[in-house]
């Protein structure tokens, strides 16, 4: 027996010509709220105010940073401001395996507090290190 499988569920309907339903509430909202300024405030006061309802309606509307809608940034930068943060910090001891690293007159002097083993990614980061510091001396 087979069975269709759903596909394109992340993709809303156009219900409103090429908008979608929360689309076309965005921008009749916007222009609702511009047209209620203008009767307000009249042209001359209701500019500026227009200018940055609509301009936000419209950002609400079109613009989806990282193709995600743009309420979804404007809901998480609320919740950042709003909610507690928590920072901790620890201070650790230093492990034996640490490696220090001083540049000084083009010379590299290298450290191992204990027996380290290289590993192949390691060993190849550390040689291309070397490789690149010589090309800087020759310069």
């Amino acid at each position: 027996m087979q069975f269709k499988v759903p596909q394109f569920l992340d993709i809303e309907d156009k219900i409103f010509g090429p908008f979608t339903f929360g689309e076309f509430v965005y921008l009749a909202g916007g222009a609702g709220l511009c047209f209620i300024v203008y009767k307000l405030l009249g042209f001359l006061f209701g500019v500026i105010p227009i200018l940055l309802i609509a301009s936000f309606s419209l950002m609400l509307t079109f613009y989806k940073p990282n193709n995600k809608p743009f309420i979804n940034m404007i809901e998480s930068g609320f919740k950042y401001f709003t909610q507690n943060k928590l920072y901790i910090w620890k201070k650790g001891k230093p492990t034996g395996n640490t490696t220090h690293n001083v540049l000084g007159d083009n010379k590299i002097e290298t450290e191992k507090m204990s027996e380290a083993k290289l590993s192949g990614s390691k060993l190849r980061d550390l040689a291309w290190s070397l490789d690149v510091l010589d090309l800087k001396k020759q310069k």
